[in-house]
């Protein structure tokens, strides 16, 4: 197995490597150049809007300004500004910062590949969209465009201000106005990088996969992709018009109220006094203070998402939709106690704690790790995916498929000696290329990172992952084995804890029709 993986990634290369990359093309501001990577043409930083500074700031994205001569893309732009930490320094950081980049195993600009655009995670808050151009993907025959959107109070802030100067009278989601603003602009310029603007497929992970949720329910985004892959993520719980909190999201009346008590915060006076500060003074004092989230706007976000699918009211495209056996394991706490764990699932489930706490039982600090973890797994993504493929069956025409990533492995971002399973985040492994290019350490990640990178690209290419040499995959049926668990292998599952998951869809049920109800009196 370890000696077909590596024969086979060198084939790749040597298949891609048969012509000369296209290491220059033009866009719609201008003449770029690419540098090499090995068989693929890599554009580092072309700017698809204006940098968002000044005026500009809190504000739809703006088409970026013509340049003469040749671009040459050969350095990644700045991360949008967000918390510092080891690794990254205030330096690397600026509000100019919406490029993207490009890798393409094009060698004409009529090849018309598949397009795979992916929309980096961090909570809506870090990250940086050069963290991978997904090579291993692109030497399998796609072009990759990885997009920078802005992030934390830059990218997400609403604000009574912000939402009279509004000819829509819209605050807040900026940064999914520049995720929308980057797909339109490939849609106008991907052909000369050898793509086709007619086969594009979104993915993201965490935040990226909430975003791509998001644009699935986006009437702003309508016949800009094609396709879309979610690891990790959806965006399917009940909203009020509170702050954003206790597994709830918040309408755009509920966002002012936090962009109010933001500039409280920073201890100024109205809008303008926001606007001059320094972005990086401004991205500090969200420090301590509070994540900003997207909001249901009325605009970019019509309505509560579920119920959006409910009516059949979305973007009705071939979705994959996979989550991973121990997420929580990357947000739990090391130290965590059974009684604060206790406590914390009494607050958040209130009238439902006492059926929570038998769901995920807790009666030491290891069980507390334990439960929090699987609580965090089901309510963050575990839960969204499943409303997601279980609605689109009901209401939708193209293919809804589940997965499953539960590869026992030595390897993961999360530390804890207790995780049982695929934490957070660990997916991303699995397709940059990380396992197949230490296939004698990792043998077993290394064939299941085969197995769910053609599928990926089987889905790219035609809206349905099968293909020869898979396991069958069929679209998604509750009452049947339909969910894809890559795990030594891939193969048909029941859909994965299905009592907390049910739990976890009647609480949000009855969140729901909490919220609309205190609407209805209001």
């Amino acid at each position: 197995m370890k000696k077909h993986l590596c024969l086979l990634f060198l084939a790749l290369i040597a298949t891609a490597a048969s012509a000369q990359p296209l290491l220059r093309t033009h866009v719609e501001t201008g003449d770029v150049e690419g540098v090499p990577d090995g068989p693929l043409a890599v554009y580092k930083a072309i700017p698809y809007a204006a940098p968002p500074v000044g005026d500009l700031r809190w504000r739809a994205p703006q088409p970026a300004k013509p340049w003469t001569g040749v671009r040459v893309c050969d350095q990644f732009g700045p991360m949008p500004p967000q918390p510092t930490r080891p690794g990254r320094t205030a330096d690397m950081m600026s509000e100019d910062c919406l490029y993207l980049g490009i890798a393409t195993p094009a060698t004409s600009a009529a090849d018309r590949l598949p397009v795979m655009v992916w929309i980096h995670g961090g909570g809506f808050q870090t990250e940086h969209y050069a963290g991978d151009l997904w090579r291993h993907l692109a030497l399998r025959g796609v072009v990759i465009v990885s997009i920078e959107y802005r992030t934390g109070a830059l990218g997400f802030m609403a604000h009574p201000e912000l939402t009279k100067e509004d000819p829509g009278h819209h605050s807040g989601n900026y940064g999914l106005l520049d995720q929308i603003f980057a797909l339109q602009w490939v849609q106008r310029n991907i052909t000369n990088f050898g793509g086709d603007p007619s086969c594009v497929t979104i993915f993201g992970e965490s935040a990226g996969a909430i975003s791509c949720s998001m644009l699935c329910a986006s009437p702003l985004a309508r016949g800009l992709f094609h396709r879309c892959i979610s690891q990790s993520g959806g965006s399917f719980a009940p909203w009020t018009d509170q702050p954003r909190s206790l597994g709830m999201d918040a309408s755009q009346k509920g966002a002012e109220q936090q962009g109010l008590a933001f500039q409280r915060h920073l201890k100024k006076k109205n809008l303008k006094q926001l606007r001059k500060m320094d972005a990086m003074a401004l991205c500090d004092g969200n420090v301590g203070f509070g994540g900003f989230w997207p909001c249901v706007d009325g605009y970019v976000i019509t309505d509560d998402q579920y119920r959006l699918y409910e009516r059949g009211q979305y973007n009705d495209v071939p979705v994959i939709a996979m989550t991973n056996s121990d997420e929580g394991a990357l947000f739990t706490p090391g130290n965590i106690k059974a009684e604060n764990y206790q406590k914390s699932a009494r607050m958040m489930f209130g009238d439902m704690a006492d059926e929570a706490l038998k769901v995920y039982p807790c009666n030491t600090d290891d069980e507390a790790f334990h439960a929090n973890g699987d609580a965090f797994r089901d309510i963050g993504f575990a839960w969204p995916s499943y409303a997601w493929v279980s609605l689109q069956a009901k209401t939708g025409h193209s293919g809804a498929y589940a997965a499953y990533l539960a590869q026992p492995s030595t390897r993961s971002f999360s530390q804890d000696p207790r995780r049982r399973g695929v934490a957070h985040a660990d997916d991303i492994m699995y397709l940059n290329g990380f396992f197949l290019t230490h296939p004698d350490e990792y043998p077993a990640e290394a064939a299941v990172a085969e197995i769910i990178q053609q599928y990926w690209i089987n889905f790219a290419k035609t809206g349905n992952p099968n293909g020869k040499g898979l396991p069958y995959w069929p679209t998604f049926d509750d009452s049947k084995p339909t969910t894809m668990q890559f795990s030594n292998g891939a193969s048909l599952i029941m859909r994965p804890n299905r009592e907390q998951i049910d739990f976890v869809d009647r609480f949000f049920k009855a969140k729901r029709q909490q919220a609309e109800s205190l609407r209805k009196k209001h």
